[in-house]
């Protein structure tokens, strides 16, 4: 077996070495970060469970915090408790059906029971319902409502008495739903109106259906609070102006005629249209332009304002605001209150149980601080005792935490450690192969034949892919890491430079008609070709490149069939000798000697 065969061998070997020592540093990689993946990831999901049941916990009890934060409130202006479970039962009720919030239900209720004395029973959760009901319908929010219906009740608390004040509220609530429909406002511009007139109207003896007409005709153009404005006015200023203009606008017992009896007698007096001098009339009689200014919108409408009177009068309860909510409500919140109301319920239940439990904490709470105060001294070394002890509790609690995370950082330095050993020893692969190629190299450039030589160029180009592979492994596990990042940044020009002269001579050698692909037996005998042609001396038949590798393994691997190379090519030089060449002449003084080694 020539020299030539040997060395192309050796290539052949180191480099399946080569390869399987960068799958395992690809498997080291993956090792690890399945492993962090798997740490992190349990991390993750204890934390996540933790914080889930929290979560949990909270939002199934939060419902009923606020719920009884809201009765406690409305309790304490001295509610009878008949009437705070009516309130509670028409609250989680409501919230079911329009999907809107029973603490915020209860919550109204307060400002109605502050502005409303002496409601009882069923009185305040109807008042309550009416106005919440009323708001969804209209697109007013609670808090205005319940305002509202607080001022309606002192204009007309003479017929609420009379009527009773549960069927006047739902009454007014309806009367109010229908106004908004009829004349396209919105239940904050009556309630601004109503504001406005205050109790004027009541005082005239106007019934609330032609109250509600005239103030709905007028917001037709103008803002509520502006009608408001205009209708008092003209009340205000109608007892004095009927005695300017010869006209009666009270009947015998002296209350005030209905808006369309007075309108007619002014058209009678003044035809449909007023000009500038019957206006000016006007104002001087009522003593205010914006009376005129209502007379004016009114006194060519009475037809549709006899119409909006009487369809008000019909109005006897609160269906009309109950169907305006309906369309209203939202099934996706209807949902959600249902739930919130259970969760109310249960809340509820369990609430007399709790509070005996806290009560009870508390007592012991207020005997601990009457203890602490008749025996100071031996409080303040019980306290000091406490201190430590919850520092202690709080050590461990760091303790158990840093060991959690301390398994996770040994996690992370073992598989550093595992990978930087597999690192280096790639590394060390690859300065063994780099060795025996410089060795072998050095042996073909003494033993002459080119073919050695070339050879040997075949070993330095076979070690490059095993280096870039190999770095490349290294720059995938840790180029996410700082000093990764500074030493791919050193060392990356130089495996550019590597892989570059890799190809610069594989494109000579292949222009040349040769291969470096070593694992090739039709190739390797062209190099052996090439070599026996531009040497002077003959090699060896060549033999079965499968039939070397097992005689080559069987005696003794790559390291002894170096050692035998190197042995051999000592020998030959040995049994050769030097060769002189003695020259005559003008040079006959020099003598030149150099080494047949690997002759043959």
């Amino acid at each position: 077996m020539s020299k030539l065969e040997k060395l192309t061998f050796s290539i052949d070997v180191l480099a399946s070495k080569a390869m399987g020592t960068v799958g395992k540093v690809q498997q080291s990689l993956d090792t690890l970060a399945n492993k962090a993946s798997s740490a992190f990831r349990n991390i993750g999901m204890g934390g996540a469970g933790v914080l889930g049941a929290g979560f949990a916990i909270k939002s199934m009890i939060q419902p009923a915090l606020d719920f009884n934060n809201a009765m406690r409130d409305v309790s304490s202006l001295s509610v009878q408790a008949d009437a705070m479970d009516a309130l509670a039962n028409k609250s989680l009720l409501y919230s079911v059906k329009y999907g809107e919030g029973a603490a915020e239900f209860v919550s109204s209720s307060y400002d109605i029971q502050s502005a409303i004395g002496g409601l009882s029973g069923n009185d305040l959760a109807s008042f309550t319902n009416a106005s919440n009901v009323l708001a969804k319908g209209t697109k007013a929010d609670a808090g205005t409502i319940t305002n509202y219906m607080g001022t309606m009740y002192g204009i007309f608390k003479k017929d609420a008495e009379a009527m009773g004040k549960s069927k006047w509220v739902e009454q007014m609530s309806g009367k109010t739903a229908t106004a908004v429909e009829m004349f396209k406002t919105t239940g904050t511009q009556m309630s601004e109106a109503f504001s406005s007139v205050g109790a004027a109207g009541q005082a005239a003896g106007i019934s609330a259906s032609e109250q509600f007409a005239v103030l709905g005709t007028l917001q037709a153009t103008m803002s509520g609070s502006e009608a408001g404005t205009k209708y008092k006015a003209f009340l205000d200023g109608v007892g004095a102006a009927q005695k300017k203009l010869g006209l009666s606008f009270t009947d015998s017992e002296g209350k005030m005629l209905p808006m369309l009896d007075i309108m007619q007698k002014m058209k009678s007096k003044f035809g449909d249209t007023l000009d500038v001098a019957e206006s000016d009339s006007l104002k001087s009689a009522f003593g205010s332009a914006e009376a005129v200014a209502m007379i004016k919108l009114l006194i060519n409408d009475t037809d549709n304002l006899s119409a909006s009177i009487g369809k008000l009068e019909k109005v006897s309860g609160m269906a009309k605001a109950e169907s305006m909510a309906m369309k209203r409500v939202d099934p996706y919140q209807r949902m959600i209150q249902g739930a919130n109301a259970a969760q109310i319920v249960i809340g509820r239940l369990l609430t007399p149980a709790i509070d005996k439990l806290f009560n009870f904490v508390a007592d012991v709470t207020k005997g601990i601080v009457d203890w602490a105060n008749a025996y100071p001294e031996l409080a303040k070394w019980v306290g000091y005792a406490g201190v430590g002890l919850l520092a202690f509790t709080g050590i461990l609690g760091v303790l158990s935490i840093v060991a959690g995370f301390g398994k996770i950082t040994m996690l992370a330095w073992s598989g550093a450690v595992s990978m930087w050993t597999t690192v280096t020893k790639g590394a060390a692969l690859a300065t063994t192969i780099w060795s025996k190629a410089t060795t072998l190299l050095n042996m073909a450039w003494k033993a002459s034949p080119f073919g050695m030589v070339l050879a040997g160029i075949t070993l330095l180009i076979a070690a490059i892919p095993v280096i870039t592979k190999l770095w490349d492994s290294f720059k995938n596990a840790f180029g996410d890491t700082w000093w990764g990042k500074a030493l791919i940044g050193a060392l990356d020009p130089v495996m550019d430079w590597l892989k570059s002269l890799g190809k610069a001579v594989g494109w000579v050698l292949e222009k040349l008609g040769l291969s470096f692909d070593v694992s090739a037996t039709s190739k390797v005998e062209k190099v052996v070709q090439a070599s026996e042609t531009v040497s002077a001396s003959k090699v060896a038949p060549v033999q079965s490149l499968q039939q070397m590798k097992q005689s080559a393994v069987a005696s003794g691997g790559i390291k002894q069939d170096l050692v035998n190379i190197s042995n051999k090519s000592n020998s030959q030089t040995q049994n050769n000798g030097p060769v002189t060449h003695n020259h005559y002449g003008p040079h006959s003084n020099t003598n030149e000697q150099f080494a047949l080694g690997l002759g043959g």
